[in-house]
């Protein structure tokens, strides 16, 4: 069974996935922000594979994208750090990040990689259906990968449940079609969510794009399995402080 079924089947509600930037605020703070997130009660670790062109991020996770970038961190840097991840990290991690770099690597021996490291899953924003249908599909899940697709109030039904069939270990709802960090509106979030609930849908629901505090995690909550912030957690890295502190600082006062 993997972590994420094991995870949902017992944590069915308030589940948290943080965002983390690879190789931020400094090249070898990759474990220690994990073992962070870990120890002051972040469910799942969405670890963001940095790109010159995040299409899918706001401000705050582009700028962070060019600081680790500057610091060196490639996708063969990112496989070193986590060779002995699963030694110290014991809850689900999610690779996110965007084709052309993947591409580059080899998408098989990225996604082999990605499964001796011991990765749970990928969210790649920029894989469109059909080629995840016709062409690589058939290699993540042949590395048991589960394989996490986005979907937006503005995506149709049947495409939404379509890629609810598709996807495994949980569907990503996107809060509104705008980039990550922005302001959101919850009351019209709310009606989203509530229509996600009514489909009965075959995968948990989190929900992300504009969740930063806890005032935003119990709103989206209240109708989804859960909710992903990153933005916010950048932002609160980005002030210079020990990772450690800002970590059990940020998380407390989203969960507590």
């Amino acid at each position: 069974m993997s972590r994420l079924i094991n995870l949902f089947q017992t944590q069915t509600s308030k589940v948290l996935n943080v965002y983390c930037t690879a190789g931020y605020p400094k090249l070898n703070s990759t474990l220690e922000v994990m073992e962070s997130l870990q120890a002051n009660g972040a469910h799942i670790i969405e670890l963001g594979m940095p790109y010159s062109d995040p299409l899918a991020d706001g401000e705050v996770i582009q700028e962070s994208s060019h600081i680790a970038l500057s610091n060196g961190m490639t996708i063969e840097v990112l496989f070193e750090q986590l060779s002995s991840m699963r030694d110290r990290i014991h809850i689900p991690v999610v690779l996110m990040g965007y084709m052309n770099p993947i591409l580059q690597y080899g998408f098989e021996a990225f996604c082999k990689k990605a499964k001796e490291v011991g990765v749970d899953g990928l969210i790649l924003p920029d894989l469109p259906l059909f080629e995840f249908e016709n062409i690589y599909g058939k290699t993540i899940k042949a590395n048991e990968l589960d394989f996490i697709f986005l979907v937006t109030p503005e995506t149709p039904e049947e495409r939404l449940r379509k890629l609810d069939s598709l996807s495994t270990g949980f569907l990503y709802a996107v809060s509104s079609s705008a980039t990550t960090g922005k302001d959101k509106d919850f009351s019209k979030v709310a009606l989203y969510l509530q229509k996600l609930q009514a489909m009965k849908l075959k995968n948990p629901v989190l929900v992300g794009f504009g969740i930063k505090d806890k005032a935003s995690f119990d709103a989206v909550t209240a109708y989804s399995n859960g909710a992903i912030i990153g933005s916010a957690y950048i932002n609160a890295l980005s002030k210079g402080d020990a990772v450690a502190t800002t970590t059990a600082q940020f998380l407390k006062s989203v969960l507590n």
